[in-house]
């Protein structure tokens, strides 16, 4: 099966992110102008064509899109592996009402790609915990994502 392109999420892949998820997300590093991947989880599907996602304000990822504002996000979910590709617009350099010092970015799809290679599946999707205290992690979490379903029409 050739790998499917869209040029916005599907409902499967909407649903996948408009909770916390795991993903990985690529820019081009300001000084080397190689590849920067991170690992990031507060990230929210506003519809089928934009992605809010929060940093840390002192990460290199802020930098690296204030240069060249086009990003990738790696998803795993949904059986397969997804390359969601677009510009980063800074939405908040200091995104009020939570307790760390994180910038917001909103993602314009211009492209989802199913990357998964030819005959394969993806049987078991990533799984994390945070093992700092459980109960400061959830209230952070909760803090943050409710920021990022704040946003609409900005």
């Amino acid at each position: 099966m050739p790998n499917k392109v869209d040029v916005t999420l599907s409902n499967d892949l909407l649903t996948l992110l408009k909770r916390e998820q795991y993903v990985l997300l690529s820019t081009i590093d300001h000084e080397t102008t190689g590849p920067n991947v991170s690992a990031i989880s507060w990230l929210y599907a506003v519809d089928q064509q934009s992605i809010v996602f929060a940093v840390d304000q002192k990460s290199r990822i802020v930098s690296n899109i204030k240069v060249n504002d086009q990003i990738s996000i790696t998803l795993i979910g949904n059986e397969s592996t997804y390359a969601i590709t677009g510009r980063a617009l800074l939405m908040e350099e200091r995104m009020e009402n939570v307790p760390l010092k994180l910038t917001k970015f909103k993602l314009d799809i211009k492209e989802v790609r199913d990357i998964m290679f030819y005959g394969a599946k993806m049987s078991v999707e990533p799984a994390y915990e945070k093992i700092y205290d459980p109960e400061a992690a959830a209230k952070l979490d909760r803090s943050v994502m409710a920021q990022l379903k704040k946003e609409t029409n900005r």
